[in-house]
C-alpha cells in the first residue's frame, strides 16, 4: 500500500465515520417525537417517491426552477457512479467501472451530459439568487450564505470531475474516452501537447480536489438547510396517503395526559420533525400563502424552519440524558427541560402566526417534498385552546354558540329547519326510506343569503325526482370550525353526536352544499364510526345534468369566473364538476382567474377564520375579489357558503355590487332549467 493510498483510506474512513455519526445523531433526534405509523401501503408510497421525488413533479409547477432542479437532482444520481470511480481510483490506480460492459459507454456519456447541465443549472440558480431575485428567494443571513456555499460546492465538484477526466484522457488512460464528449473537448483545449509528468500532476490535483469536495460536501449536509438532499426521499415516502384534509384525533380520554396538542417539539410526531429536516427554505409555501401575501405574520416556511431550529436546540438535551440512563420523577421536569428555557409555541412561533392560518393547504400543495404544514399548525392551536385556553376573543362566542346552539352563530337551534317552510321538504324522521340525506349545514340553515342556495338545490333535487330528506332540528354543526380552531374536545362532541344520529337513521348517502361539511363527513367522520358515501352538491348537480334528469334550456348571456373552494379543490380534488355544470348553461362564457384550480387563492374564511377579525394587513377576501373583478365578469361563481360570504363582502367593499353578482352553482343551474 502506497503512502497516497494509506492517507486516502484514512481520510475516507474518517469522513464516512463522521457522516454516519451525524446521520445517527439526526435520526436519534427524531425519536423524541411522538410515534406515528407511516409504513402502510408500501406500493403507493413507492409510487409517490417515483412521481414526486424522482419525477420532481411538484417542482415543475414553476417550469424554469423545476427544470434547473431536475438536472441537478438527476445529475447527482448519475454522478454517484463517477464518485465511485474516484473512490476506486484512490484505492487502486486505474480503477474504472468498465466491467459494466455495454452499459459503461452510455453511462459515461450521461455523466458528461448531466455534469454540464448541473453546471449550467447551478449558474442559473446563483443568478436567480443574486440578480433576478424572485421574492420567495429573497433571503439574507445564514440561509443565503448556506445556499451559496452549496451551489459553489456543486459547481466545484463538477469542474473537478471534468478536470480529472480531461487529464486522464490527456494521459491516454481514460476508458470510453470517445463517449466523454465534454471531457474530451476540455482535454483538447487545455491538455494537448503537455508532458506525461505534468499531466500526472494535473490529474492528481483534480482527483484530490474532486474527492475532497465530495467528502466535504457530504459532511457539510447534516449542518446545512440542504439536508433535504438526504431526507427528501424518505420524507416523500412517509408522506400522508390519506386525503390531505384528514386531521388525526386526539385521545381525550387519556387520564395520564397533562396537556393536549403540541407545545414543543417532543409533542409533535417524528414525521413532523422529519419535515423540519426536509425543508430547503425554497419559499414556495410562503409564496402561495394567502396570509403571508396579505401582510399577516404567518410564513409556513418559518413554521417548519422554527420546528427544525427548536429540535436542534432541545433534542441533544433530551436524547443525551436519555442515553446516560437518567430517570425522570413523575411530575418533575422532563430531561433537559431546565437547561432548555422556553418552548416552541410562544418563543419560536407566536400565537398571531398560528391564528393567521386559513388551513387552505396552498403550502402543502406547493411543497415539492410533501411537508405537512397545516397539521402541525392545528396541533399547536390545539395546545393553545385545550391546555392554555388561549384563542382570539371572537372565538369565545363561537365556541359557546357551538356548545349551546350547535351552530357557530347565535341562532336558536329550534329555527334550524325554518328555511324549508312552504317548500314541502321531507324530514328523515318522516321519510326513513329516503335514498339521499341532504345535509344543509349551519350556513345553509341560518345565513340569509345562503338559505337561497339551500332552497335552490332542494328545488333542483325535486325537479330531478331525487328521493331525499333532511334532518331538520336533528342536525348539528359538523364540528369543522371547532376542530380547525383547535378545540378538539368540542369538535369530537359534535362529531360523535352527529354520527350517532346518522347511524340511528341508517344513513348511507349524504349530499351537502358546504365543502367543509363535505370534507369532514367524507374524510374524518370514519374516525368516529360514521362511514357514508358523501357527495358535494356540485358533483351531484353535474351528474343530474349528465344523466338528463335536469335539462338546462334557458340561455344566460354572462361572463362567469369560478372561484375554487379550498376544501373542495385542494382538499378533495373536485375541480371539473362545478365547471362542467356552468358550461352546461346555454350562452355562458367562463374565464379563469390566474390563480385557479389547485393554485386557487383562498377566500380567507377557512380554519375558522370566518369567525375571527382580520386586523393585520390586507383582507384576504379583498385580494381574491380584486383578482376576480380584474376579469370584468358578470358573475363570480361559488360552491361554498363561506366563499360566497367573503366574496360578496369583497364585491361590496369594492363598490361593484351593481354590476357583479356572486352566485352559487345551484342558483345558476336552477335559473337555466326550462319550464
Amino acid at each position: 500500500m502506497t503512502i497516497r493510498t494509506g492517507f486516502f483510506l484514512v481520510l475516507l474512513l474518517l469522513s464516512f465515520s463522521f457522516f454516519f455519526f451525524n446521520t445517527r445523531r439526526l435520526i436519534r433526534y427524531l425519536t423524541i417525537g411522538k410515534p406515528e405509523t407511516r409504513t402502510d401501503r408500501p406500493l403507493e408510497r413507492l409510487k409517490q417517491v417515483l412521481t414526486v421525488a424522482f419525477g420532481q413533479s411538484k417542482l415543475f409547477r414553476e417550469p424554469l426552477a423545476g427544470l434547473m432542479h431536475f438536472f441537478i437532482f438527476w445529475g447527482f444520481v448519475v454522478l454517484v457512479f463517477a464518485i465511485v470511480e474516484t473512490i476506486g481510483e484512490g484505492l487502486r490506480s486505474g480503477f474504472t467501472l468498465s466491467f459494466l460492459g455495454p452499459l459503461y459507454g452510455p453511462l459515461v456519456f450521461l455523466e458528461d451530459l448531466l455534469g454540464a447541465l448541473v453546471i449550467l443549472s447551478a449558474v442559473v440558480a446563483l443568478l436567480r439568487r443574486y440578480v433576478t431575485k424572485p421574492p420567495r428567494l429573497d433571503v439574507s443571513g445564514h440561509s443565503r450564505i448556506d445556499a451559496t456555499i452549496i451551489l459553489l460546492l456543486i459547481l466545484l465538484i463538477m469542474c473537478a470531475m471534468f478536470g480529472q477526466n480531461a487529464a486522464n484522457i490527456g494521459r491516454g488512460v481514460q476508458a470510453a474516452a470517445e463517449r466523454r464528449f465534454v471531457s474530451q473537448s476540455l482535454a483538447s483545449l487545455f491538455f494537448a501537447g503537455i508532458s506525461p509528468e505534468t499531466l500526472n500532476v494535473w490529474f492528481s490535483f483534480f482527483w484530490w480536489m474532486h474527492i475532497s469536495l465530495v467528502l466535504g460536501f457530504l459532511n457539510y449536509l447534516p449542518y446545512s438547510k440542504h439536508l433535504h438532499i438526504l431526507s427528501s426521499i424518505p420524507n416523500v415516502y412517509f408522506a400522508k396517503l390519506e386525503p390531505r384534509g384528514v386531521l388525526k384525533p386526539l385521545n381525550l380520554q387519556d387520564e395520564k395526559a397533562t396537556k393536549f396538542g403540541a407545545a414543543d417539539v417532543e409533542d409533535l410526531t417524528w414525521k413532523q420533525l422529519l419535515d423540519g429536516y426536509t425543508c430547503t427554505e425554497c419559499g414556495r409555501c410562503t409564496a402561495a400563502c394567502p396570509a403571508a401575501l396579505t401582510g399577516k405574520p404567518l410564513s409556513p416556511k418559518k413554521i417548519v424552519v422554527d420546528i427544525r431550529r427548536r429540535l436542534m436546540e432541545k433534542a441533544p438535551l433530551l436524547t443525551d440524558r436519555g442515553i446516560q440512563g437518567e430517570t425522570v420523577t413523575p411530575g418533575a421536569e422532563p430531561p433537559g427541560q431546565a437547561a432548555s428555557a422556553g418552548q416552541l409555541v410562544g418563543d419560536y412561533i407566536t400565537e398571531d402566526e398560528l391564528w393567521a392560518c386559513t388551513t387552505c393547504m396552498a403550502c402543502v400543495q406547493e411543497c415539492p417534498v410533501q411537508i405537512e404544514h397545516v397539521d402541525a399548525i392545528v396541533d399547536m392551536r390545539r395546545y393553545l385552546v385545550l391546555t392554555e385556553s388561549k384563542f382570539p376573543k371572537e372565538m369565545q362566542a363561537t365556541f359557546q354558540n357551538l356548545e349551546r346552539n350547535f351552530t357557530p352563530w347565535g341562532f336558536s337551534h329550534s329555527t334550524r329547519a325554518d328555511w324549508a317552510r312552504g317548500l314541502d321538504i321531507p324530514m328523515l324522521s318522516e321519510k326513513p326510506d329516503a335514498e339521499v340525506l341532504f345535509w344543509v349545514g349551519c350556513a345553509g340553515a341560518y345565513d340569509v343569503r345562503y338559505k337561497k342556495v339551500t332552497q335552490a338545490f332542494a328545488k333542483l333535487m325535486k325537479i330531478a325526482g331525487v328521493n331525499f330528506a333532511v334532518l331538520g332540528r336533528e342536525e348539528k354543526c359538523n364540528g369543522d370550525p371547532a376542530r380547525r380552531a383547535g378545540n378538539e374536545y368540542l369538535a369530537q362532541m359534535l362529531m360523535n353526536e352527529n354520527a350517532e344520529t346518522l347511524n340511528r337513521h341508517h344513513v348511507k348517502t349524504i349530499v351537502t352544499t358546504c365543502p367543509h361539511c363535505f370534507n369532514i363527513f367524507k374524510n374524518e367522520y370514519p374516525q368516529f364510526g360514521g362511514n357514508y358515501t358523501v357527495t358535494h352538491h356540485t358533483e351531484f348537480i353535474s351528474n343530474l345534468i349528465e344523466s338528463g334528469r335536469i335539462k338546462l334550456t334557458k340561455e344566460k348571456k354572462a361572463k362567469i369566473t369560478y372561484h375554487d373552494s379550498c376544501y373542495l379543490g385542494r382538499y378533495n380534488h373536485v375541480y371539473d364538476q362545478p365547471r362542467d355544470a356552468i358550461r352546461a348553461i346555454p350562452g355562458v362564457e367562463i374565464e379563469e382567474m390566474k390563480r385557479s384550480r389547485d393554485k386557487g387563492f383562498c377566500c380567507g374564511a377557512g380554519g375558522a377564520r370566518m369567525f375571527m377579525e382580520e386586523p393585520i394587513g390586507k383582507r384576504v377576501n379583498i385580494e381574491r375579489t380584486e383578482e376576480a373583478l380584474a376579469l370584468k365578469p358578470d358573475v363570480i361563481g361559488t360552491a361554498c357558503p363561506f366563499c360566497m360570504t367573503m366574496l360578496t363582502d369583497g364585491v361590496k367593499a369594492k363598490e361593484a355590487a351593481e354590476r357583479v353578482q356572486v352566485k352559487d352553482i345551484a342558483e345558476l343551474v336552477l335559473e337555466a332549467v326550462g319550464g
